[in-house]
């Protein structure tokens, strides 16, 4: 049996996890990301993160073929450098080479939602698919496109970054420094950031006491609200859907796939998300009246997608 080590390095943790030739997963870790405390020390966390998971499978990492890395932002996959991660705040940071060394065997990187996107088309709901976008709804907006099995990256490794074309010009802030895109909107960070608006605005809402219980503002807020009748919590989750509609339209009518994937920690809420968001899309997609339009659905391999697609990257860059 021949094992690979993934790595899924996000704003908030660094997962890890050795994966065997099937693409399960036998054996995890994850510490914290703290990207305040500057590239270094997050990179070594990083090889602690591969050593930790190699010890929780019992192998020694000779056993280990090597390591792929997802990381947010431009990937350059040739020089091994993350040219530009504006959540981690990272430019031109040697993350092949720095975690390769340290963990002494080969080792890829490639941008975190291609990876993830990978692992879904490999093992997931994307299986089998000719063509296939994964967006992932978490600190960022994320989004990973797959044409007849290669990640498109474009030429200069920044491509697919979906997040960060503009759904409402002069709108919101972003961290890239443009305002309105995609990610400023449907990101879990973004739906927080509506959530507090919304509930600053109407103190009678009943998100008020499901804050107060779960003792802080998340992505479920607005959701769960909704689902008690609770006329803000809908209003924001309205938004939410009606703004994520626009983005997956838009990129859709680009791309055609046969099969669009949401994931991250917004995809829990299932048919709450996906049944309203379906609706919105099949009235506005511009192939609305093909016999063969884009199947929308949720991931299948949750947050081990990104674990599972990043270990396979050495197949995928021609280890």
């Amino acid at each position: 049996m021949e094992y690979s080590l993934g790595i899924d390095i996000g704003g908030t943790n660094i997962a890890a996890g050795v994966v065997d030739e099937s693409f399960n997963i036998v054996s995890k870790s994850k510490v914290k990301t703290n990207p305040e405390r500057g590239y270094e020390e997050v990179l070594r966390d990083i090889a602690l993160a591969g050593e930790l998971a190699a010890r929780e499978a019992g192998l020694p990492l000779d056993r280990i073929k090597w390591v792929g890395m997802g990381c947010p932002g431009t990937c350059n996959i040739e020089s091994g450098l993350v040219e530009y991660a504006n959540n981690l705040k990272w430019e031109n940071v040697p993350l092949r080479q720095f975690v390769g060394d340290a963990l002494g065997i080969p080792a890829y990187i490639e941008n975190d939602a291609n990876a993830a996107a990978l692992g879904e088309y490999y093992a997931g709901a994307a299986k089998g698919a000719k063509s296939a976008i994964v967006i992932t709804l978490g600190t960022g907006l994320g989004a990973g496109i797959i044409i007849d099995g290669k990640i498109f990256s474009g030429s200069n490794y920044a491509g697919a970054e979906i997040g960060h074309t503009v759904i409402n010009v002069d709108g919101e802030p972003c961290t890239c420094g443009r305002r309105g895109c995609f990610e400023a909107y449907c990101s879990a960070t973004a739906l927080v950031k509506f959530t507090k608006r919304a509930i600053e605005k109407n103190p009678d809402s009943l998100m008020i006491p499901i804050v107060e219980k779960e003792g802080k503002i998340s992505g479920r807020t607005a959701f769960n609200a909704a689902k008690t009748g609770d006329k803000s919590g809908q209003d924001v989750v309205d938004y939410f859907i009606k703004n994520l509609a626009c983005g997956i339209i838009n990129t859709i009518n680009v791309f055609q796939p046969n099969i669009l994937c949401i994931g991250g920690g917004v995809s829990n809420e299932g048919d709450n998300l996906l049944m309203p968001l379906k609706e919105r899309i099949s009235k506005e997609v511009y192939s609305k009246n093909s016999d063969n339009n884009t199947e929308i659905t949720l991931c299948k391999l949750g947050n081990n997608s990104g674990i599972i697609g990043a270990a396979l990257l050495g197949r995928q860059q021609g280890s």
